[in-house]
Formats: C-alpha cells, sequence, structure tokens
C-alpha cells in the first residue's frame, strides 16, 4: 500500500502545501464499520437492468428501489474510503483531499450507514430529499480532488494516481446515476417529473437521438462568445466554424443523456477553441465535422477539426492520452498556477463542479450577468482551464463499456472518436 511505502512527518507538510487537519472523530486508519461495507462486493448494474426495472413502477418496486440505492451507495462509498486510507499521508493532507474524505465519510458514517428502511410512499419522499441534499453537499468533490491530487502528484507514481482517480470518479458517476434515476423515478410515479418529446425511464433515454444530442451542444457553443474573444479582438462579431452532422443521422440507442451531451460538449468545445485560434488570420474558419455511425452493438461519433493537432501542447505531454491523466508527469499543465487557482475557486465556491453542460451554460450566463449582481457567485474566468473536461469525458464514455481516443495529425487538426455501447448490456465500470 502506498502509505508503507511512503512515509513523511505531519510537522513538514506546511512547509510544502496548504493542509487541513484530519478530524479524529473519522478514525481514519481504524474504523470497523468502513472495513466491514468495504469488504462486500458492489452490485454492478447495466442500462438495460435500470431500464426493465423501472419501465412499469409501482409502489413495490418504487420501495425496493429506494432500499436498494439506500444499502449499495455505502458499500460503493466504503470502497473510495478504503481507497483514500491507501494514499501516502502527505497526499491526504492536501487542500482539498481531506475534504473529500471528510464529504465521504459523513455521508458514509452519519447518514447513509444508518438510514432506516422505506416502508412506504411518504418516507420515500423523505429518502429523496435527503439523496438531494447529499447530491448538493458533494458538489465540490471534483474540484476539490484534482485539486488535491495535482498537489500531490509529485508523490505517487502516475500509473497509480491515474487508477486512483479513475476509480474515485467512475465510482462518483455510479453513485449519482444510482441516487438521480430514483429521484428522477419517483417523481415519474408522483406525477411531478415534467413531460418530454423523448421516451424516457428515470434518467434514462430509451431512444436518445444522437444527431439532436449533437446539434444541441454545436448550438450552444456556437451562439455565445467565448474566451477566445478576449483574447484576440479580431475575431469578436465572426461567425464561429459550422459542425456539419453527416452519417447515420436517425441513430437512437438507450443512454444517459446527460453523459453523452457532456462528452460531445466538451469535444466540440476543443475542436471550435482549436479551429478558431489555427485560423485566427484567415477570413473564415473551415467546419468541424461530426459524423455518427451505428454499428451492430455500438454508437461511434467521430468529430473532426482543422485545429492544427496538438503541437502547441508538445511540452507539457507526451502522447495524446496523457490529456486524459491526473499526473504531473504526464501532464505538466496539471501544476500551472492558473489552472491550480481555477480548481480553487469551483472548490471553494456554492456551485462546485456537477461535470454536466447545464452548469457550464449557468456559468456562462453568471460570468455574462456578473455586473448586475453585487456579489456574484465567484466564476472562473472562461479564458482558464480546470484541466477536467476531457479526463471527465473519457470517464463518462468508458463507465459503460465505450472508449473515447484522440488521434492527431500534426499541422493539419485532431480526430477524436467516441464508440459507446448499444444494446445496453454492459456493466457499470465500477472497480472495487
Amino acid at each position: 500500500m502506498w502509505k508503507h511505502r511512503i512515509s513523511f512527518k505531519p510537522a513538514l507538510l506546511s512547509r510544502t502545501s496548504p493542509t487541513r487537519t484530519l478530524s479524529n472523530s473519522t478514525h481514519f486508519y481504524q474504523n470497523r464499520q468502513v472495513e466491514l461495507y468495504a469488504a462486500k462486493e458492489t452490485n454492478r448494474l447495466t442500462l438495460r437492468q435500470l431500464i426493465f426495472f423501472g419501465r412499469s413502477i409501482d409502489e413495490e418496486k418504487l420501495l425496493k428501489s429506494a432500499n436498494y440505492v439506500r444499502t449499495e451507495i455505502p458499500v460503493r462509498l466504503a470502497h473510495r474510503l478504503r481507497d483514500l486510507q491507501a494514499l501516502p499521508y502527505v497526499v491526504v493532507t492536501q487542500e482539498g483531499v481531506t475534504k473529500v474524505y471528510e464529504l465521504y465519510c459523513s455521508a458514509f458514517e452519519k447518514s447513509f450507514r444508518r438510514y432506516p428502511p422505506i416502508t412506504n410512499l411518504e418516507e420515500n419522499e423523505t429518502f429523496c430529499h435527503f439523496l438531494s441534499n447529499i447530491l448538493n453537499e458533494h458538489s465540490t468533490v471534483i474540484p476539490s480532488l484534482t485539486l488535491g491530487l495535482s498537489l500531490g502528484s509529485p508523490f505517487v507514481p502516475p500509473d497509480e494516481l491515474d487508477a486512483f482517480v479513475r476509480r474515485m470518479l467512475v465510482s462518483r458517476i455510479s453513485r449519482r446515476v444510482l441516487a438521480e434515476h430514483h429521484i428522477a423515478l419517483s417523481e415519474s410515479f408522483s406525477g411531478k417529473s415534467g413531460t418530454t418529446s423523448r421516451p424516457h425511464v428515470g434518467i434514462i433515454q430509451t431512444g436518445l437521438n444522437v444527431r439532436e444530442s449533437i446539434e444541441k451542444c454545436a448550438d450552444l457553443l456556437r451562439h455565445r462568445s467565448t474566451d477566445l474573444e478576449q483574447q484576440d479582438h479580431n475575431l469578436e462579431g465572426r461567425p464561429w466554424p459550422e459542425v456539419v452532422v453527416d452519417g447515420h443521422l436517425d441513430t437512437e440507442f438507450p443512454y444517459i443523456p446527460a453523459h453523452l451531451e457532456y462528452i460531445v460538449f466538451e469535444l466540440l468545445k476543443n475542436a471550435i477553441r482549436a479551429t478558431v485560434t489555427n485560423h485566427a488570420s484567415e477570413k473564415s474558419f473551415p467546419a468541424i465535422q461530426a459524423t455518427i455511425a451505428a454499428g451492430k452493438d455500438e454508437v461511434g461519433i467521430r468529430i473532426s477539426d482543422r485545429g492544427g493537432g496538438i503541437r502547441a501542447l508538445e511540452s507539457q505531454i507526451q502522447t495524446p492520452s496523457d490529456l486524459f491523466s491526473f499526473s504531473h508527469v504526464r501532464n505538466a499543465a496539471r501544476m500551472e498556477g492558473s489552472r491550480i487557482g481555477a480548481l480553487r475557486t469551483i472548490s471553494s465556491s456554492e456551485q462546485g463542479m456537477w461535470a454536466t453542460v447545464g452548469e457550464q451554460v449557468n456559468r456562462w450566463l453568471q460570468h455574462d450577468n456578473g455586473a448586475d449582481n453585487p456579489e456574484p457567485e465567484p466564476v472562473v474566468s472562461l479564458h482558464t482551464s480546470t484541466g477536467i473536461g476531457l479526463p471527465m469525458s473519457n470517464v463518462y464514455a468508458t463507465y459503460f463499456g465505450g472508449s473515447l481516443e484522440l488521434i492527431p495529425l500534426d499541422g493539419w487538426g485532431t480526430d477524436v472518436y467516441v464508440r459507446l455501447p448499444k444494446l445496453g448490456t454492459n456493466l457499470e465500470g465500477i472497480e472495487v
């Protein structure tokens, strides 16, 4: 275990990094209940199972769903608490990491583990409010964890650090899927959910139209001024690159819209930024191509741009996959002052980071309207990257067994390939 290989005296930590004192009440290395729950296996699910169970929801099935979430989430939390306990002490005490541990420990010990069984609809409504509160409380997990592990990356080998972060983020997605799906099922059963044009079960759209998702993301990105205009006023008023969608345009498959849209939004955002930067002196920008391919078992999306490849990043990364890494060894930008500052700003805000398209659009609106608000929520400057978009897109893509691959052709552009399982039979990619 890391903590046995690397030993640091607490007295030395204040000279190297901001720290938080671990609360004695958490029993960091000796928590019997964490050990008991971490010894249990997680019950992984597929999209098809979630759809089949929720398609004809009734009171009995809804209560069964509630109690499954109530008992499954603490098991998944316990596995991640054990992962955090295995970190070198110098990493655990880094700014942000302790905060995540305390949030997880509180949710495990004071909330889920002690929550009584749900036996009727009134108790289920209370449980849904409880889940919503937990989701809000944990909104700072992603920026806090990324901040702490960026600062702590000099003390952990790159392979081990990236494996750790992947387990943490995949587990976080899994818990949110369970909680949000149950809340959506409860709202649908009670008639409180809004109407949608597409058939859905909980948070899953059973016939998600890929073309519509791509065009929605492209429209959001093309109809606002971006950070590039702030840096180069010659770009003001110029139309952004068109996003041309071709291929199997009628493709539909069961998937979680928020996951697909986040992936597409981040990839298009990067493609637009690279294209505009690489062709800033030209009268018009070349189009970005989004091609949809529907295979027997998977749906593929290729996004091609003429943004010049990744030449500008050669001093920071060795291979395109390093852009997914949280280690400063593989991605030197992790330790940039602007990036660390951006993560601090978001992790200290009430909004936190949910890793959704909606929150990014809301943050843009808040940034634009900040002058009208005497005390606006702290926001990150639009030209400052947190470095979370691509790694999080990769985690979303692989969560149900898909993949994300970047193929740059330096001097020309980049092709990004997203492959997602089409049949909904792949288990969640949770590692215990």
